[in-house]
């Protein structure tokens, strides 16, 4: 929502949004020009929004309650409402644009894709799902007709798009709030798939029930593949293998085993988009991530402290594996805060089993973003089917408490809700003297 914010604003709309709690993304969108509003009160609308104009364009996420006053006020006016996605969709129709979805892994593929694009002199347009590092911003503007977008498959959202490229990073069952079980997730994907425009690719991770696409992978059975994937110093390296085309010793510039499979994706749209091998190798090596996707906080000789978006089973088992591959000899502390009262419902058992990877636990409250409580169903659902004994459910406060006195040599933040408000006092807390 933040990007189309973004974008509004650069083409001379005047922009306001509503948002739940103020942040430094918030911060940063009022910095730029855009009001932003944290009441969810009809009130708080400014006057020049207040009246049906057919100039005036009313987004929203599907987010966002069905109960909100200001959703009412436009909604009872008799305003059009659109869903995020079909913007994006209107926006990208007659651009040649490079879609990347998945369950997990979609916000780095596409923003490793945008940089290595920028980085090599294509000057191309992003619409990306997180803070990239290296541009400090989620969206991009260029003078290409080529656009990067992260397609959102909550609430189907990206069956809007029609990209000349798609990517599908993973297919894990999620969102079973909306799609009520994986088969019908499943097919949405291949509703997705089925989309590309004419003459267009569709590249997935191995082994997921599409069709006619091309493969790839980090474990040497896929179209594409990573090979010799070793870490020196701190960073990964890997071989790209398609083929006849070989690409040798690249350095990727972030950490973990899933984000070698991501940069595979990455480098097979770039040759497909006839870049050169050099500045593919020297686009992945620059390449800073994205904010809270294994974002390093701290990293000295006495505390590596990584912050991460993971909230789902697989994508915690991702950040763990890498993290304890990348620190063996390290004691691991996780705080974790679940996120959706369904989500950990429906997956209570894999969190459990993932999350008994660390040394230690720390469990936070559960997240509820737009849901309301389900009877019996907490963070304790998580706790009581674990086998780790060294596990504690925690306030925030407590945690924070918790890491001031222990200070673990190696911490890891978990979680996408608002966790990332106690990152500092986190930081300042293994900091402290």
């Amino acid at each position: 929502m933040s990007g189309l914010a973004r974008y509004f604003n650069h083409i001379g709309c005047i922009v306001c949004g509503y948002d739940k709690t103020p942040t430094d993304l918030t911060d940063s969108l009022r910095n730029e020009g855009i009001q932003v509003v944290f009441e969810d009160n009809s009130d708080a609308i400014p006057k020049s929004f207040r009246d049906v104009d057919p100039n005036t364009l009313i987004i929203y996420t599907p987010a966002i309650p069905h109960d909100s006053q200001i959703m009412d006020f436009f909604s009872q006016k008799g305003f059009d409402l659109y869903k995020r996605s079909q913007v994006l969709g209107m926006i990208s129709r007659s651009k040649f644009t490079i879609a990347v979805a998945g369950t997990h892994g979609k916000t780095t593929t596409s923003t490793m894709i945008t940089h290595i694009l920028k980085a090599s002199g294509i000057n191309c347009s992003a619409f990306l799902g997180g803070i990239s590092v290296n541009y400090d911003t989620n969206v991009l503007f260029g003078d290409t007709n080529i656009v990067v977008v992260e397609a959102d498959e909550y609430d189907r959202s990206f069956l809007t798009l029609n990209p000349d490229i798609a990517i599908v990073t993973s297919m894990d069952a999620d969102h079973l709030d909306i799609y009520g079980d994986h088969s019908h997730l499943t097919e949405s994907f291949q509703q997705f798939a089925a989309q590309i425009k004419k003459g267009g690719k569709l590249i997935h991770y191995k082994g997921l029930p599409l069709k006619d696409g091309f493969s790839y992978s980090n474990d040497g059975h896929a179209d594409a593949t990573a090979e010799n994937i070793h870490i020196k110093d701190g960073d990964f390296y890997f071989d790209f293998k398609r083929g006849p085309i070989t690409i040798s010793n690249i350095k990727l510039g972030i950490p973990g085993f899933h984000n070698v499979a991501n940069a595979v994706a990455a480098i097979e749209v770039a040759l497909r988009q006839h870049i050169d091998q050099e500045h593919i190798k020297n686009a992945l090596a620059s390449f800073k991530g994205v904010r809270r996707r294994f974002e390093y906080i701290v990293k000295n000789d006495k505390h590596i402290y990584i912050d991460d978006y993971a909230h789902h089973p697989e994508e915690l088992r991702a950040a763990i594996t890498s993290v304890k591959k990348l620190y063996p000899e390290k004691k691991l502390t996780t705080i974790f805060q679940p996120h959706l009262y369904t989500r950990t419902r429906d997956f209570a058992n894999g969190f459990a089993e993932v999350l008994d990877m660390s040394d230690e636990l720390i469990l936070l409250d559960i997240y509820p973003a737009r849901e309301l409580p389900i009877e019996g169903v907490d963070s304790d659902m998580i706790l009581e089917r674990m086998k780790l004994a060294n596990r504690h459910k925690y306030s925030k406060q407590e945690a924070i408490d918790k890491v001031r006195e222990e200070k673990p040599g190696l911490l890891l933040t978990v979680g996408a809700g608002d966790i990332d408000q106690i990152v500092h006092s986190l930081k300042q807390a293994l900091e402290d003297v």
